[in-house]
């Protein structure tokens, strides 16, 4: 099967500062993909050269095929690559509804100069309506998203990213700042996602990682130094190196 996106040799440097250095890896449509390494090892600086946030010094982006590397963010959206930060990306002052509804308006090209209709536009509330439903929101479409608890405002980042349409969700961090309870829930929501959506998921928490992903990179220093089944990563030397006294891995 073809890959639905792969990186050839990205690099990126700041000043003498190397923070992606050879990068290679491969995505395939349905899967769930974690990226992990210690702090610093260059993995926001990686989801930033895949979304087209920043462009490498050197590699490609390949998605479905096609060379993206030059295309910047809201092109790569367009052909089915969402993505979300580690710190939400909300409107706080609008309701979830509203917010997701925005991202339908995005998607299908209208303006944003009467954004403030949105929300009552039923062609644009009907396909947010189904990403709250997705993400177990559907109950609180009415609720101001600032109000949201923080596991909520996850959620809520994620049928933002749905409304897009991808085929491609790249996550970086999504669950960072949540509690047990909040967590468990994110991890059976992303589970959930597997088969419908390709995943590329950046995330410290080893224990989420291990139960999600069917394959792991690791970044060590910007390098790449190992990839392959969370079997093949936990019993692999550099890794355990790498996170050497971190319990997840023994």
């Amino acid at each position: 099967m073809a890959p639905l996106l792969e990186l050839r040799g990205l690099s990126k440097s700041f000043g003498a500062l190397a923070v992606t250095r050879g990068v290679s890896l491969a995505v395939a449509p349905g899967e769930i993909h974690a990226v992990i390494g210690p702090n610093g090892a260059g993995k926001t600086t990686l989801i930033h050269q895949i979304s087209g946030t920043l462009r490498p010094d050197a590699g490609q982006v390949l998605f479905r095929g096609q060379d993206v590397t030059a295309l910047d963010l809201p092109a790569r959206a367009r052909l089915g690559l969402a993505r979300s930060f580690q710190i939400t990306c909300i409107i706080p002052g609008f309701t979830a509804l509203a917010n997701v509804a925005l991202a339908v308006q995005a998607r299908s090209g209208s303006s944003f100069r009467f954004f403030r209709r949105a929300e009552a536009e039923e062609a644009l509330n009907a396909p947010a309506r189904a990403a709250l439903e997705r993400v177990g929101l559907g109950h609180r479409a009415g609720a101001v998203a600032g109000t949201l608890s923080h596991g909520e405002k996850r959620q809520l980042e994620l049928a933002i990213a749905l409304a897009s349409a991808p085929s491609l969700l790249l996550l970086d961090e999504p669950l960072a700042g949540a509690g047990p309870e909040e967590t468990a829930r994110l991890v059976a929501l992303l589970r959930a996602l597997r088969g419908d959506y390709a995943i590329l998921l950046v995330e410290h928490d080893m224990q989420a990682v291990f139960a999600l992903a069917d394959r792991i990179s690791v970044l060590v220093y910007g390098q790449l130094i190992a990839s392959g089944t969370p079997e093949e990563i936990r019993a692999h030397p550099e890794v355990r190196a790498a996170y050497l006294g971190e319990d997840e891995l023994a």
